[in-house]
């Protein structure tokens, strides 16, 4: 029995510190990092049906365009338009590659920088590569990308559809010279450019079918959140270009399901939207 008029020996904090410490090494949860450029509500929105943000992917690629290629000619620039095509196809590629190594099933949010010098065509793709809570690694060629952020996949999946891809397009065209009576006689007058006109009708007609034939080619059912590109370079202001992408998706559940709209109250606004005292 212990004797009330003992004094309790004091206790050693540090001695309790080092105690706890030590109960704890080794024994840390087992979580893997991630990168992301998604938003808060973005990594939300994918949790929510079952998806997880895995690591920020890229691809890049620089396609060369041959010496003298945008000197004056007629018709299209078929060098120029296959350098356009060739340098998406391989930053998709890439792009693919990295988010399979990573164990992603797709990528979204995907950030699309194109530029054209005269020398080379550069393209370049940066998103998140995502996957269904613990699922394991799949091949590069199922892994789908896609511009759409997060928030509009997760409103595509719940409504019933599935992102499958990119689709491009791009063609350069030579506006056909004027005569030399046609310039001093357009000088002083408003008149429509026919040359330019006609060149911009032919370049867009050529991108719009070949992103619609990269569309078949995934076996999609339309192109959505389409981006365009349009009008003369700036080191060759008599040629003008036309280039667009978009996602590709597809209907996988036997109809569309009607996505019912959810009230949101964003609690970062600074501005004050209405009086509290109005509540009373």
């Amino acid at each position: 029995m212990t004797n009330p008029d003992e004094a309790k020996s004091p206790i050693d904090a540090k001695a309790e510190v080092r105690r706890a410490v030590a109960s704890l090494e080794g024994k840390a949860p087992n979580v893997e990092s991630t990168t992301s450029d998604l938003s808060i509500d973005e990594e939300l929105n994918l949790h929510s049906i079952g998806w997880e943000p895995v690591e920020l992917v890229s691809g890049v690629s620089l396609f060369s365009t041959p010496v003298g290629l945008w000197n004056w000619g007629e018709g299209e620039i078929v060098s120029a338009s296959q350098a356009h095509a060739q340098a998406f196809k391989y930053a998709i590629g890439r792009i693919h590659k990295e988010a399979a190594d990573a164990g992603g099933h797709g990528v979204v949010g995907v950030h699309i920088e194109r530029r054209v010098y005269s020398t080379h065509i550069e393209v370049s793709l940066l998103g998140t590569a995502i996957r269904p809570v613990g699922a394991k690694s799949i091949e590069a060629s199922n892994v789908f990308v896609s511009d759409l952020s997060a928030r509009d996949f997760t409103l595509l999946m719940v409504a019933g559809w599935e992102p499958l891809g990119l689709a491009t397009g791009a063609s350069f065209v030579y506006a056909p010279r004027r005569t030399m009576g046609t310039v001093l006689q357009q000088q002083s007058q408003n008149v429509e450019l026919k040359n330019y006109t006609e060149a911009m009708y032919s370049s867009r007609e050529s991108a719009m079918e070949r992103m619609q034939q990269g569309a078949l080619e995934l076996k999609g059912t339309g192109v959505v959140g389409v981006k365009v590109v349009e009008g003369p370079m700036t080191f060759a202001t008599h040629a003008v270009g036309f280039a667009a992408w978009g996602t590709v998706v597809r209907l996988v559940k036997d109809s569309h399901h009607f996505v019912r709209p959810t009230m949101v109250v964003s609690l970062n606004d600074l501005g004050v939207a209405f009086n509290a005292q109005s509540l009373h």
